[in-house]
């Protein structure tokens, strides 16, 4: 009524209340009422504004690609921000009078794809295509500190690069390169793995080979330790029985000798017995048998006493007229003994 009207902000928008070309009034969602014919207001976004971007550049070899992405920024400074685009806003019709706020966006995009243009121009398409992280890191760093960000109050709050593109007929040909090198590195890894697998078998058969060669050389070596060892046996063998023939050799050198000594003692014995047998002989040589042969009867034993006895009377037998013998008296003379009634036997 009269003019007079109230007016409320959410608290994502920054209001400044103007009178007479004067700030009468500013702050974060405030709510006052107003003269409209005299009063205006000036309504800046406090929150943080996602701003998707996509546009085309090329690269340094002359290949064109397109860029995808999204920035937030904020408003930072309000004042300034006023001061460089129209952000008066009409109460009645809840809108703003200018397109500048809308502008905004677009301002802060170009400023991000000046730097993103000025990236990519260095790079070839194969890099480029690559290097959106690496691309995105860099303008973050130097969008903080950019002169024309800083003249527009604007804080910039994130800055992601989803995709760096090139064209279809690009496309396909970048494809189709990489499923060669795919196909022939699937190839080199085939024949790797063929060659790999011949080289192991190739170790497994030098191996076995090996083994085979340490097997004939071990049983060499034993071969050889068994004819060292039969080699020392059948040596020790010969020394053993040269041994036993030095002993037996002089076994019977020292047998010799000893022979030749039992045959001169034989010698000398027997030169001494015919010696004694010679003087004896001619001492006896003037007696007479009879005496001689009583002189050998001495000391005999009666049984060869009747023995001599018998064999002179059988010398005398044609002499002797009758001779009678009793048992008793032959067994008295066989047992070596004489009994009465042998003794009472004789010649008659």
């Amino acid at each position: 009524m009269f003019g007079f009207r109230f007016a409320k902000f959410q608290p994502s928008e920054y209001v400044m209340k103007i009178k007479n070309g004067k700030v009468v009034k500013e702050g974060v969602g405030l709510a006052f009422h107003y003269y409209a014919p005299t009063t205006s207001v000036v309504v800046v976004p406090v929150s943080s504004i996602d701003v998707p971007f996509m546009f085309d550049e090329m690269t340094s070899d002359y290949q064109r690609i397109t860029v995808q992405g999204q920035l937030i920024y904020r408003i930072a400074e309000y004042r300034r921000m006023t001061e460089v685009l129209n952000y008066t806003y009409d109460l009645k019709k809840q809108r703003y009078l200018s397109d500048d706020p809308a502008l905004l966006s677009q301002r802060v995009v170009n400023i991000v794809k000046v730097r993103i243009k000025r990236g990519l121009a260095r790079m070839p398409l194969r890099e480029a295509i690559q290097a959106s992280e690496n691309l995105a890191q860099s303008l973050r760093a130097e969008l903080v500190q950019d002169e024309e960000m800083a003249a527009l109050g604007v804080e910039l709050m994130g800055l992601s690069i989803l995709a760096i593109l090139p064209n279809k007929d690009t496309m396909r040909a970048l494809e189709a390169k990489a499923r060669e090198e795919i196909l022939q590195d699937a190839d080199e890894a085939l024949y790797r793995r063929r060659n790999a697998s011949i080289e192991q078998e190739r170790q497994v058969k030098e191996n076995e080979l090996n083994t085979e060669i340490a097997v004939e050389t071990k049983k060499r070596q034993i071969r050889e330790t068994q004819l060292n060892a039969e080699r020392a046996v059948k040596q020790k063998k010969h020394e053993m029985a040269e041994e036993q023939l030095r002993f037996d050799i002089g076994m019977e050198s020292d047998r010799q000798e000893l022979i030749g000594l039992e045959t001169s003692n034989r010698k000398v014995a027997a030169d001494a017995k015919a010696y004694e047998l010679t003087a004896v002989m001619k001492s006896l040589e003037n007696v007479s048998p009879g005496v001689l042969e009583a002189m050998a009867q001495m000391d005999m034993q009666p049984d060869k006493l009747i023995a001599i006895a018998f064999r002179d009377m059988a010398g005398n037998a044609e002499k002797i007229g009758q001779l009678n013998i009793t048992p008793d008296l032959l067994q008295g003379l066989m047992g070596g003994q004489a009994n009465p009634a042998a003794r009472g036997g004789g010649p008659r």
